[in-house]
């Protein structure tokens, strides 16, 4: 067929392309150290101490994943060039649309793997926890603040993370105040932090009868969840602990008890929140977690050795810095203003496909 030549190249560079990953991610080390970890885990004593039996659980797990996604390409990549060889042999229509359609899905299945080999920060591997904060504007800054959070959520679903609120704050009329969710799996942190910053929606407002365009913003945060093995000072007489009644769900028990806790750290002026356990004491250790994980994180975006040197109030984001934004009306456009990628479809973007936003702001810190 007059095209088999160049679609054989395109197959050519994507093989070249992952054979190059291999390399840089040194694969097969991380086979055999895999490997070498799963025979320990058969090991009669493995599990009496569950804490680090977790951790070699974690390492294995880790190291699966992107032997298992190399594998899987490389699989994919001998299949196509079956393919080829059959249309070397034959033409044939339906293998050569079979042949384009395989060619599609491994060029971007090796875009993919070739950003996952960007997530080289200490904490991308990390669960992470976002918040998103309404800006000013009442309902219609709320209302925005609580599309993000539907648009988080779709998108950590679609990659397959756990996705759960911690704490939220809602309001009567429409939208929230402000929201953090837990999302769970492999380099979820190293991916969402692409997020952080000050967003940007400007629509014909759905609250507004003379049907007038409004500007809207919302702020967010991203951190690393950190297990309990990351050590992290932090003193007693720093913290500052509230309790007050649930507004999640949960039903009866939630709503009758102050088992939400609100942890203040003084000298930094750093908050956080956590409703979503049964007991107080859940909600304690869970909010703790969170607040070591946002003064290690501030910790190092003021190139600080020690959390105690931290003081001040701490503003999460400026106002005006917004990183994305987000037309609706008089035209439809969402574009990030770091890499200034755009494109027209705001409903997949609000839908959780902001693929083409992380992976472009990803690669071009890598470039910087």
């Amino acid at each position: 067929m007059q095209n088999l030549y160049i679609e054989e190249e395109r197959l050519n560079s994507v093989r070249t392309l992952v054979e190059n990953l291999g390399k840089s991610l040194d694969i097969e080390s991380n086979r055999q150290e895999a490997k070498g970890l799963e025979e320990k885990t058969l090991e009669p004593d493995f599990w009496n101490n569950s804490e680090e039996a977790q951790v070699v659980i974690s390492k294995i797990n880790q190291l699966k994943s992107s032997v298992d996604k190399y594998d899987h390409l490389v699989r994919e990549i001998e299949d196509a060039y079956v393919l080829v060889e059959l249309l070397g042999e034959m033409e044939d229509e339906d293998t050569y649309s079979e042949l384009l359609k395989a060619l599609e899905t491994l060029e971007k299945k090796s875009k993919d793997f070739e950003i996952e080999t960007l997530l080289s920060g200490e904490y991308d591997k990390e669960n992470a926890i976002l918040s998103i904060h309404a800006g000013a504007g009442g309902t219609e800054a709320q209302d925005w603040a609580n599309m993000l959070l539907r648009m988080y959520t779709r998108y950590g679903e679609s990659k397959g993370y756990k996705v759960s609120i911690l704490d939220i704050l809602k309001e009567d009329e429409a939208g929230i105040k402000s929201a953090t969710i837990a999302i769970e799996g492999t380099n979820a942190y190293g991916y969402i932090k692409a997020e952080k910053g000050v967003h940007r929606l400007v629509r014909i407002s759905p609250f507004d009868a003379a049907k007038k365009r409004h500007t809207s913003f919302a702020s967010v945060d991203v951190y690393p969840e950190f297990s309990d093995e990351v050590e992290v000072n932090i003193k007693d007489e720093d913290l500052k602990i509230d309790t007050y009644r649930s507004s999640g769900a949960g039903g009866q028990h939630v709503n009758t008890t102050d088992s939400a806790v609100r942890i203040t750290h003084i000298p930094t002026g750093v908050v956080v929140q956590c409703q979503n356990e049964r007991s107080q004491i859940q909600n304690r250790e869970k909010a703790m977690q969170m607040l070591k994980a946002k003064l290690v994180a501030l910790a190092e975006e003021e190139q600080k050795e020690k959390i105690d040197d931290l003081q001040g109030n701490y503003s999460q984001i400026a106002w005006g810095s917004q990183i994305r934004s987000y037309v609706f009306n008089p035209y439809s456009m969402v574009k990030d203003h770091r890499t200034n990628i755009e494109i027209g479809d705001t409903g997949r973007v609000m839908d959780g496909d902001l693929d083409v936003f992380i992976n472009g702001y990803l690669q071009s810190r890598a470039n910087s």
